[in-house]
């Protein structure tokens, strides 16, 4: 099945987000940067990002640092191109000290379905491993697996 396009419909949002997720569950810089334009423009928190390739140089540096690294997305609103997200994810450092970090993403996307423009606000929360709650193997969250609104968060 093709990727999503705009003008997006809330079944293919729906979609465009739960791609997304699975793609950042992947930890696979290469892979997804494939999701964003060429020239794609990023906020993430202080951090300013333009291209594929200082995409693939930040994810690499981030998934080094936030290690098991598990990510759910929620569709919060969306137009016909664009897209609103809340999220949370689970890590830990390499002193094994626990974080949930939630944020919001605001996306653009081309009208081929790639993403231009990406804004995203992170907090990061210290956790006590016995409050985590994301548990899943590495990798895709499984599709029985609750959501946010559902954990409470």
């Amino acid at each position: 099945m093709a990727a999503p396009v705009p003008p997006f419909t809330r079944e293919s949002a729906l979609q465009k987000v739960r791609l997304a997720e699975d793609g950042w569950n992947s930890r696979d810089p290469a892979k997804v940067s494939l999701a964003y334009t060429v020239d794609s423009h990023w906020r993430n928190r202080a951090e300013f990002i333009t291209g594929r390739e200082q995409i693939v140089a930040f994810l690499t540096r981030k998934w080094l640092k936030e290690q098991d690294y598990r990510l759910i997305k929620e569709l919060w609103a969306f137009t016909d191109n664009r897209i609103a997200v809340r999220f949370a994810y689970e890590w830990h450092d390499d002193s094994g000290h626990w974080f949930r970090s939630y944020g919001n993403e605001n996306w653009e996307f081309s009208a081929d379905g790639e993403m231009s423009h990406r804004y995203a606000c992170i907090n990061d929360l210290p956790l006590a491993d016995a409050d985590r709650k994301f548990h899943w193997p590495q990798g895709r969250r499984p599709d029985g697996h609750p959501g946010l609104s559902d954990l409470g968060l």
